[in-house]
């Protein structure tokens, strides 16, 4: 670990195609494993907080709605749970996915004597699995960034208008990154 690293609690995002040590294994306490960023995935360098132990802080830490009862570790856990396992499972949903659309790639250079419902169906089977992609990658991120608010202590606080999102909302969509007001005016737009 590097300096920089130690000064930042390990949590240092490399550029794209570089080895780094997984996050959440730190996080867990286990022994960090190399994940290979892929070039197509190019994201800034951000410097993220450190993580404290078990990926949390302290429950008060959390903003909760007025009349709600406030965040318990077990609660916490279940949610940073839950978002790990559907990073774990985003991560193979889409490396199965890629897999897939190079297959389709590589068949539809082969369509010589084709029909044009033949090349109509592989068009539309290459746009499907395409889209379920990126859709798949757009959850991902979504769920990368709830674990580092989790992690940094801003978990539950609307993006935009800083109020409580809402223990309940939060629970069943781990993900949100608004309280309710502020959906509703977004989606207005």
């Amino acid at each position: 670990m590097t300096d920089t690293d130690k000064a930042t609690g390990g949590r240092t995002r490399r550029a794209a195609g570089t080895a780094t040590a997984a996050p959440r294994a730190a996080a867990r306490g286990g022994t960090g494993r190399t994940v290979k960023t892929p070039a197509h995935a190019a994201t800034p360098a951000v410097t993220l907080p450190p993580t404290p132990p078990g990926g949390i802080h302290e429950p008060t830490v959390y903003v909760v709605r007025s009349g709600e009862d406030p965040w318990i570790d077990a609660e916490l856990q279940e949610v940073r749970d839950g978002l790990v396992e559907t990073v774990h499972e985003l991560r193979a949903e889409i490396a199965v996915s890629e897999n897939g659309i190079a297959d389709l790639l590589r068949d539809s250079g082969e369509g010589a004597g084709d029909d044009q419902a033949d090349t109509g169906t592989k068009n539309f089977e290459r746009e499907h699995e395409m889209s379920l992609t990126n859709n798949a990658r757009g959850m991902l991120v979504q769920s990368e960034k709830a674990l580092r608010r989790l992690a940094d202590g801003t978990y539950g606080a609307c993006e935009s208008c800083g109020s409580a999102i809402g223990k309940a909302r939060l629970q069943a969509f781990p993900r949100a990154t608004l309280c309710v007001t502020c959906k509703q005016r977004e989606e207005r737009r």
